[in-house]
């Protein structure tokens, strides 16, 4: 018996269990034979095949009646039957699986094949597959669902389950859906796998939209093909009231005349409602705020929303009426929409004007001018519009004309002079007539008389003045003086002096000066500084005391001159300008005018004062040093001599050209060092006599030819260098100009142009010819040079266009009398008038009718980068007026230019660059760099670089930044000599472009002395070499002096080169004596956003040295794209026009520069900025005159302003003082106050003359909701007759609070209203008005209710509650908010009202269960009747929507209802019948709860009940086969009987258990479930035991436990068994190689106990696999004997061992077998002869051809003959003998090398070819052998090795004759380099006064160059504004040794480098196996064994 596994630890009884299961386990497994299993689709037809059951249990046909072979199944119907005939299992019956196993997912037939003799059971399980033979299928092809359309986005319904008989792929798979925007389908599955699908509401419904929704819902299987079934499912949207009355339109408006009828009909207003029903009627009413005044006058009609007159209109009364209109619907709760209707009073004429005269007609004085005022009038019209419109006429050709002054009031004024002699009294009659249909008009007529008045401005005697001020000055000093004069006399001609308020530096112009009032003198407030500000402007306005007071306006530029108080600051040496020594080297060897370094220093003042010299304080020797005056190069007078100090330190001062002179002063240290060692030719002592008679003089010649060789070599590399720096820089052409008056630049307009997408990154420079550029630039940039005093251009930017008439004047403060003018030079007249047309500026669009600019070409960024487009709109009126505007065009980059390769220049052109590098060379070693431009801008030209591919990636690295190829690591000996790197260059745009590079980088040893030193030439004396010495002294002589003189030409070009910024030498004559004071000139700009302003400032003359020189070059690669232009200036300072740059970010913004040039003395009036033309001054002209006409008439016009509700008596005004007038004046002008009000508010104080309140005055009253209360009072006065015209304004005091019309207001709102509704809430009444009026509106705080403020016209507001966030009356029903008017005043007044909100109830809430799954127990024999379950659901809405009733979803089967059934109002769930466990286990129920609302929400949830067993059915036993007998010897496990067992119960009531009794000697094993084999459980003795009663008892578990009993008779016989035995487990065999086929190999036998058939063995060979080919192809066995024979001969080579695996069968049944191994081992022969791998050629058999000098001594090796032989161990030695030679004496061979030496040393007598014939043999038996001859070439060799001529020590040599011939040699050789450099210098000057092309420079020896600044860069920071440059250069050591470390191609090595050298072992005996791999010897393998040989003693 088995226990269940436990996980706690096993006790020793745990493992005695253990181990009887395990052998209860193995009896099984001999007892079942076999299990088989078929699988077949149902609905097979009749006598269909399953499968062949005699092959697949291994029977005969003759089986199945001899062993009795039968077939029971476990099914009460016997499905499948043995076709006895064929031995197939057929089908019997019709198979269904659905009414088989339903839905079960696996169905399978279990079938007991029984076998007797001996006894075996097989299982055979027949799997019925499904196919898709049943569609899926509703239960009702049509659904109809109501949702309400107040449900909620989210909310699903259960739909009714699609039905599949079919199970796994072929069942049930998914639902589909019809498309439809409002629902989506979601498929829950439950527990059991059943799929529910359920329509889920996506979209809120709209029953307005879509009443009807028409789905179809379809059930889809898996099979194939595949089934669907549909079910059509239609939803019903019910209406709730949830949508508001809509008016057709919000805002109505209409006129109605002021004259209409009583009941006349006004406008119709129709709303509409789309609900259906009660929701959608409507009912139309005035607005609950609408005032008692329109409720009076207009009614509405409830049901047709007409709106009718009740009363009449008075337009003068009220001319416009604002209604709110409401329309509610019927529903439940009702909604109501709103609008309101404006009705606008039209006036009728209905009222004639009437004409006022305010004061009585005046005297007029003769010499009036027009204008004069000679009567005031008013005129009125109640009427409005046109109606009230009065227009007043004049009799024709009167000398008076009417002038309106204030609204409705008039001065009759003179028009034209008047003569009192001819007219003393003129009757003027007065028409007033209104624009009224019909007109209506009157008339008046007023007599006037005659008499005589006159006034002036005040005028300055300049319209601008210039004013230069020195820096520093003392504060308080005067600045200088203005002065004015009027005409006027008396008050009216006394002046003030004033500064009109302007900007600074954005400081206002009064903190710098002040003026006196008086006198007009200005006077500075602080002193200046020259470095901060160099100009500004100001103001001056001089008024006169006049009424009304007149003035005029003079502009004062202020220009501050530069005074010298700034010291000069040293930049460069770094460290002594930061106040430490400058520490510099030098060597001792150092020659005079070396240049040891170079002080630099800067002046923040300009011109004179910036100028600085330099000057030798100092020193310690001053004869050593000396400085240059104005570069500050500190330079060697003298070669240095070794008495001087090793310490030298020099003082030097640096002064400016400024009174007084400012300096500073810098300390130099120099250390004087010793230079390297003496050049290795002077090293070289030669051990030779010295040579008494020529020895000194070829000493002395060969001294002088180093010194020449020296000078040529220098000025050869001065000049290589120099064409390098050209083809880098602008310094390239010497072009000398000796007059420049007539140059023309034809390309002046170069440009700068700095990119502002974000910080500054490069700065880019374009020219046009070369020439231009150069000359251009070489007067202009070089700060050093002694001509950049005198330069005359400027940058400035240009514009971009190229046609123009505008000139263009330019102010420069420092340089008077200069201007720079563009274009036409039109003439202006001096005298010229105002307004008189200086230029015209036009532009023209080829789209003149809307607009639109188009591009006619595309833009190229490279090229262009902005430019900008006047355009001109015109209008074509008479006149023609004009405006303009300027569009700005930027050009944005795209990347659309890859990196372009600069260095190597050699892959630039797409060839390989070549690098070589010494094999010694560590890790970190620059190795070169690469280096390439973009052509693009910004992230575009950002470029990477990176290794693509490498021969050896681990050796190199390159920097991602900068290029840099740098070693990884030590260079070893295994590298390749040759490394190839593949680098790719990318840059950072979209796309990415990129380009490669391929560096070719040679590894090299370091190189031996260069043999010309060490070579000793051993040479005769010569006695006579006199004349050839004197000869060489010669002609040493003429090249020495060519040399120099090139030397000096090149010299002189250096320094000239140096003063004109490296490109011209420009000549003038005539302009020594000018000083530019402002030569310095920087350009600066912002970078904070796009440029706003450009800055011309004054800096040191290094900077922009440094900065012109790295950005002007006409020769540099970026210098195509820059955007400023060099122009030159005019000598004059006064211009007069206006220039503006416009800003694309500051369109308002421009710079202004106003003129000192004066157009005319008597030009006054306002300066302008933009032309003005000659019909715009006409207009300006009238205007001015008409105003002056005004200001005339209309002598002043006061203002007071009052609150209201002030005390009679009180002050509102000094009306004398204010008027100006005496009080005496009072009575004798008789002043008079007369009120356009018609109560008399105000009146004068006689005795003060005080304007005085004489009635109350209450605002409210007088104006209304008037924002402004102004009581219009007319002063009149006499002598001479003046108006004044004086408003009192009443100002409003907070004195009434904000009231509603009602306290409480009662809203009903219902729950679905959405949130953003409106209702709008009456408006609060103020009377007070402005701050004091009502200001806002509060609301106390509540989450769903806000406040919006609408403002309609007349500013009024009205406050709207908005629904902020949807209601939910189950949260909170009423909500009550409280609303506060607020108004303006201080302090502040309120008034509340109450608002009330009750929530009206939706039916917006289904009914929700506690639970969305209950689940329940119960057991299967429980009574009919009994409580199962209790459901509950609750629905929070009130009233019928909260009433729940209970049901069984619609989709319930049948087979549920019959068994349970539920209460509707308790949702209780009762059982109604039986229930068997048996029959259906569970049961799965869907609820719904549906509330009583309208319209019906439901819930639904799920109660699932499981039925629990009950153990009432008793087992069965099942006897499967009768017993067999049993052999007496059979061993345990033996099948005696197969059983089974079967309960109906499940669970523990369904387990059952046999047992068997204690003593029995048989067991009982399970084989499947609940199917058992009846084995025997002991050895069996048939003489003691010959039959067996067993008594098998069978018991369930259930409680109580149920059993039955069973006999089974069994009896017992004999059998036996035993497997064959070998006499060993494994066998070795050696075989010697090349064997005779088909002999014997070895044999093996074997044993077997068994006796008669089971006892006879056949002998095999088990399928193998040696070297991929089966071994049956190598040998094969006698399969009676187990003899072994080989079917080939074997080669050891091949294969040197394997191994055969033999078998040895018995012929029982079943068979036995066992297997061993026999291993083949294959002994070696000496059956291969040696090769020759080397020479080569002799190993392909012809002969090896070697070369030896006839100098070779004893033992010199002349080659190396080299074999291989592919036999192992002795057969494989080799040795090596000379078995012929042409002269055996002379070579001998290693014996076990190879090697071929020299036996002695060759001489004169052996023949020049010798031939030797090698013999190589093996050390096998027998011995193989091999021959090779070799050809020896016998030549003359060189001369003797460098070695040996090092270990000679010469006699004295006599004779000089070969010394003399290498003289004659090195002299032609240096005269002809000297030749060659001044023609190369000749040439490069002739083409450098042409153009700046680069040359190539020369390079003879890389192994002595050292370039110690090969890799110069230009580095630019890019983190903002650019502020340095900075050069930096490679270190001299590195690139010295890849210049030296490069290896010659020409070399005679440089073609084999394919070898690799490594370092062999020590020992001489080794058995690992080398393999060298050779293409031209295929499969050759060379192998070295061990020398110690074990031999075995197994021999075949």
């Amino acid at each position: 018996c088995n226990g269940p596994g436990t996980t706690k630890r096993m006790g020793y009884r745990d493992w005695r269990w253990w181990a009887l299961w395990w052998h209860h386990l193995f009896l099984l497994w001999t007892t079942i034979d076999a299990q088989t299993r078929y699988s077949i689709p149902e609905e097979l037809e009749q006598g269909s095949v399953v499968g062949n059951l005699a092959k697949d249990l291994g029977l005969g046909l003759s089986d199945i009646f001899d062993r009795k072979l039968r077939v029971a199944s476990e099914a009460g119907k016997q499905y499948f039957s043995v076709d006895a005939g064929k031995g197939e299992l057929v089908v019997n019956d019709r198979i269904d699986r659905e009414t088989l196993c339903g839905q079960s997912a696996s169905c399978i037939l279990s079938l007991q094949v029984v076998i007797e003799n001996p006894l075996q059971s097989h299982r055979i399980e027949v799997e019925i597959r499904d196919v898709n033979d049943n569609a899926p299928s509703f239960l009702k092809s049509d659904h109809i669902i109501e949702i309400a359309e107040s449900t909620v986005v989210g909310v699903r319904f259960p739909l009714e389950s699609a039905e599949d008989p079919d199970v796994g792929s072929n069942g049930l798979k998914t639902y589909t859906l019809s498309k439809d925007e409002c629902f989506t389908l979601k498929v829950k599955e439950i527990e059991n796998g059943r799929k529910i699908p359920e329509l889920v509401l996506n979209k809120s419904l709209d029953r307005e939209k879509k009443a009807i929704h028409s789905l179809f819902l379809t059930a889809v299987d898996g099979g194939n093909p595949v089934k669907t079934g549909t079910s059509k499912i239609t939803v019903n949207v019910l209406d709730i009231n949830d949508n508001v009355p809509l008016f057709e339109n919000i805002f109505y408006k209409v006129a109605v005349q002021e004259n209409s009828a009583n009941g006349s009909f006004v406008i119709t207003t129709k709303a509409t409602d789309i609900d259906e029903g009660p929701n959608g009627e409507v009912e139309y009413s005035l607005g609950v705020h609408t005032p008692p005044a329109v409720l009076s006058l207009f009614h509405i009609d409830a049901v047709t929303g007409d709106i009718f007159l009740k009363n009449q209109l008075d337009h003068e009364t009220q001319a416009s009426y604002r209604i709110d209109v409401s329309a509610k619907d019927k529903g439940s709760p009702k909604m109501e929409g709103h609008c309101t209707v404006q009705v606008d009073v039209l006036d009728v004429n209905d009222n004639a004007p009437e004409i006022v005269l305010t004061s009585k007609p005046t005297s007029v004085p003769e010499d009036s001018r027009s204008g004069t005022v000679v009567a005031l009038l008013g005129v009125r019209d109640l009427d409005s519009g046109d109606n009230g419109k009065v227009t007043l006429t004049l009799p024709k050709k009167s000398p008076f004309t009417l002038k309106p002054s204030f609204s409705n009031n008039y001065a009759l004024v003179t028009s034209g002079p008047l003569d009192r002699e001819t007219f003393s009294e003129y009757n003027i009659e007065i028409t007033a007539t209104d624009s009224g249909s019909p007109p209506l008009s009157s008339k008046k007529m007023i007599p006037v008389s005659i008499t005589d008045v006159n006034d002036n401005p005040p005028i300055f005697t300049q319209p601008s003045y210039n004013v230069y001020l020195k820096e520093n000055g003392v504060p308080g000093s005067i600045l200088y003086s203005v002065s004015a004069s009027d005409l006027d006399f008396g008050e009216n001609a006394k002046m003030s002096y004033s500064i009109l308020d302007s900007k600074v530096q954005d400081v206002s112009v009064s903190s710098y000066v002040y003026i006196n009032s008086d006198n007009g003198s200005i006077y500075s407030m602080h002193s200046f500084d020259y470095e901060k500000l160099k100009v500004f402007q100001i103001q001056v306005q001089a008024k006169d005391q006049g009424s009304p007071s007149l003035s005029s306006n003079a502009t004062v530029h202020v220009f501050i001159l530069d005074q010298n108080d700034n010291a000069p600051a040293v930049i460069y040496p770094s460290s002594a300008a930061l106040g430490s020594l400058s520490h510099q080297r030098m060597s001792r060897s150092t020659k005079a005018g070396h240049l040891v370094t170079k002080v630099s220093a800067v002046d923040a003042d300009s011109g004179h004062n910036a100028w600085i010299s330099y000057k030798l304080v100092e020193a310690t020797d001053a004869s050593l040093f000396t400085v240059n005056l104005y570069t500050g190069e500190v330079r060697t007078k003298r070669a240095v001599s070794e008495q001087d100090d090793s310490s030298q330190r020099l003082l030097i001062e640096i002064k400016d050209d400024g009174e007084p002179v400012q300096s500073a002063t810098v300390t130099v240290s120099i250390l004087l060092e010793d230079g390297l060692h003496e050049p290795i030719l002077d090293l070289r002592q030669k051990v030779t006599e010295p040579i008494k008679k020529t020895g000194r003089i070829t000493l002395y010649l060969i001294l002088s030819l180093a010194s020449v060789s020296v000078l040529s070599l220098v000025t050869f590399l001065i000049l290589a260098v120099k064409c390098m720096r050209n083809s880098r820089s602008s310094g390239s052409c010497c072009m000398t100009r000796t007059d420049c008056d007539n140059y023309k630049n034809p390309n002046r307009n170069l440009q700068i142009q700095l990119n502002t997408d974000g910080p500054i990154k490069y700065v880019e420079v374009l020219g046009g010819d070369m020439l231009s550029q150069s000359q251009s630039f070489r007067s202009c940039m070089s700060p050093m040079s002694p001509m950049s005093e005198y330069s005359d251009f400027t940058l400035i930017k240009p514009s971009s266009t190229t046609d123009f008439n505008e000139v263009i004047s330019v102010l420069d403060a420092s340089l008077p009398d200069s201007t720079w003018t563009f274009e036409s030079q039109q003439p202006v007249r001096e005298d010229s008038p105002s307004g008189t047309v200086v230029a015209l500026v036009n532009a023209r669009d080829a789209d003149s009718d809307n607009g639109s600019i188009y591009s006619m070409h595309s833009f190229d960024y490279e090229k262009l980068k902005v430019f900008q487009i006047q355009v001109q709109a015109k209008d074509q009126g008479s006149p023609s007026l004009s405006s303009n505007a300027t569009v700005h065009v930027f050009i944005l980059d795209q990347n659309d230019n890859a990196p372009a390769v600069i260095y190597p220049s050699s892959a630039a052109l797409g060839s390989l660059s070549h690098q070589r590098m010494s094999r010694s060379t560590k890790a970190g070693h620059l190795v070169t760099k690469v280096s390439a431009v973009d052509a693009d801008s910004g992230h575009n030209a950002w470029i990477s670089y990176k290794l693509a591919e490498a021969t050896d990636a681990s050796l190199f690295t390159v920097n991602l930044y900068t290029g840099e190829v740098r070693t990884k690591r030590a260079v070893s000996e295994q590298d390749d000599s040759s490394q190839r790197l593949l680098i790719e260059i990318k840059d950072d745009g979209e796309p990415v472009q990129s380009a490669t590079v391929t560096v070719s980088i040679l590894l090299e040893d370091g190189l031996h002395e260069p043999i010309l030193d060490l070579r000793q030439k051993v040479t005769e004396p010569i006695k006579k070499t006199g004349r050839i010495t004197l000869y060489l002294i010669l002609s040493l002589a003429s090249v020495s002096v060519l040399s120099l003189v090139t030397f000096l030409i090149l010299a002189v070009k250096c320094m000239r080169n140096s003063r004109s910024s490296g490109s011209c030498c420009m000549t003038r004559t005539d302009c020594d004596n000018y000083k530019n004071p402002n030569r310095n000139l920087q350009i600066q700009l912002n970078t904070d956003g796009p440029i706003k302003y450009v800055e011309v400032l004054g800096g040191d003359m290094l900077s922009q040295s440094q900065s012109f020189r790295s950005c002007m070059s006409p020769m540099s690669p970026m210098s195509e794209y820059s955007d400023f232009t060099l122009i030159k200036p005019s000598s004059t300072t006064d211009f007069n026009e206006v220039i503006s740059v416009l800003d694309a970010s500051l369109p308002d913004s421009t710079w202004t520069f106003e003129s000192q040039q004066d157009v005319g003395d008597n030009s006054n009036g306002p300066r302008m900025t933009k032309t003005i033309g000659y019909r715009d001054w006409r207009w300006l002209a009238l205007w001015w005159h008409n105003f002056f006409l005004l200001w005339t008439t209309i002598n002043g016009q006061t203002r007071y302003s009052i609150p209201e509700e002030l005390k009679q008596g009180s002050v509102v005004g000094n009306l004398a003082k204010d008027l100006v007038l005496g009080l005496s004046d009072i009575f004798d002008r008789k002043l008079r106050v007369a009120s356009e009000a018609d109560k008399q508010y105000f009146t004068v104080d006689a005795g003060k003359g005080e304007l005085v309140v004489n009635d109350r005055i209450d605002r409210e009253t007088l104006c209304g909701q008037s924002t402004s209360c102004v009581l219009t009072l007319q002063v009149v006065i006499d002598k001479p007759l003046q108006l004044h015209r004086v408003e009192v304004e009443i100002q409003d005091i907070n004195d009434n609070s904000p009231r509603f019309p009602s306290q409480d207001i009662t809203l009903q709102i219902a729950e679905s209203t959405a949130a953003g509704a409106r209702f709008p809430l009456e408006s609060a009444q103020d009377l007070d008005v402005g701050v004091n009026s009502v200001r806002s509106y509060t609301l106390s705080k509540d989450e769903f209710f806000s406040l919006k403020i609408k403002d309609v016209s007349g500013g009024r507001k009205v406050p709207e509650l908005v629904l902020s966030k949807s209601l939910d009356r189950e949260r909170k029903t009423v909500h009550q908010l409280h609303l506060t008017a607020i108004d303006g005043g201080n302090p502040v007044r309120s008034g509340t009202s109450l608002i009330t909100i009750h929530v009206l109830d939706n039916n917006d809430n289904f009914p929700v269960f506690e639970k969305n799954v209950y689940k329940v127990f119960i057991r299967e024999n429980s009574a009919q009747g009994g409580y199962i379950l209790k459901l509950t659901a609750n629905d929070i809405d009130e009233g019928p929507n909260g009433e729940i009733e209970y049901s069984f979803g619609t989709h319930t089967p049948d087979t549920v209802l019959s068994v349970f059934a539920i209460e509707s109002l308790t949702g209780e769930i009762r059982l109604t019948g039986k229930l068997d466990f048996e029959t259906n286990a569970n049961y799965e129920i869907d609820i719904s709860a549906r509330d009583r609302g309208t319209p019906t929400m439901e819930g639904h949830c799920t109660a699932h009940i499981e039925v629990l067993d009950v153990n009432d059915n008793a087992p069965h036993i099942f006897l499967t086969s009768q017993p067999n007998s049993v052999p007496e010897d059979a061993p345990s496990g033996t099948v005696v009987a197969l059983i089974s067992a079967r309960d109906l119960d499940s669970g523990d009531n369904g387990k059952v258990t046999l047992q068997l009794p204690k003593s029995s000697s048989f067991n009982l094993r399970p084989s499947f479930s609940d199917n058992y084999a009846l084995v025997t459980g002991t050895a069996l003795d048939r003489e003691r035991f010959s039959e067996y009663n067993i008594e098998i008892t069978a018991t369930d578990l259930g409680s109580p436990p149920l059993s039955t009993k069973k006999t089974i008779n069994v009896n017992v016989t004999d059998v036996n068994d035993n497997p064959p035995v070998f006499t060993q487990t494994t066998y070795n065999v050696y075989l010697k190689e090349n064997g005779v086929p088909g002999s014997i190999l070895y044999s093996v036998s074997a044993s077997d106990l068994d006796f008669g058939e089971n006892a006879k063995m056949s002998y095999s060979i088990l399928d193998s696999k040696v070297q991929d080919v089966s071994v049956s192809s190598y040998v094969y066995i006698n399969s009676d004997n187990g003899s072994i024979y080989i079917m080939h001969s074997f080669d050891y080579e091949k294969l040197k061992v394997f191994q055969i695996q033999v078998q040895a069968k018995d012929q029982g049944s079943p068979s036995l077998s066992s297997n061993t191994t026999v291993h083949v081992f294959i002994l070696d022969q000496n059956d291969n002869a040696p090769v020759v791998i080397y020479p080569s050629s002799a190993a392909l058999g012809s002969l090896s051809h070697q070369r030896m000098f006839r100098s070779t001594k004893a033992g010199h090796l002349v080659t190396k003959v080299s074999a291989v032989d592919a036999d192992s161990g002795h057969n494989a030695w080799i040795s090596y003998k000379l078995a012929e030679a042409t002269d055996a004496s002379l070579f001998t061979v290693n014996l076990y090398t190879g090697e071929v030496r020299t036996k002695r040393a060759v001489s004169e007598q052996d023949d020049s070819s010798q031939r030797l014939l090698i013999e190589i043999k093996d050390d096998g038996e027998p011995v193989q052998s091999a021959t090779v001859t070799v050809s020896i070439l016998l030549e003359d060799g060189l001369h003797e090795p460098i070695l040996d001529l090092r270990q000679k020590v010469t006699e004295p040599i006599k004779k000089t004759g070969r010394i003399t011939l290498y003289l004659i040699l090195s002299l032609a050789s240096v005269s002809v380099l000297s030749l060659v450099t001044f023609l190369i210098l000749a040439v490069k000057c002739m083409r450098n006064s042409r153009s700046s092309g680069s040359c190539c420079m020369t390079r003879t020896d890389c192994d002595n160059y050292k370039n110690p600044n090969r890799n110069l860069q230009i580095q630019l920071n890019t983190d903002g504004p650019i502020k340095y440059v900075e050069v930096l250069g490679g270190d001299m050591l590195s690139q010295s040794q890849s210049f030296r470390s490069c290896m010659s191609p020409m070399s005679p090595m440089s073609e084999y480098s394919d070898f690799t050298l490594i370092k062999p072992s020590s020992t001489t005996d080794f058995n690992e196996v080398i393999s060298v791999l050779d293409a031209s010897l295929p499969d050759s393998t060379w192998t070295f064994e061990s020398q110690q040989v074990s031999r075995k003693t197994h021999t075949t």
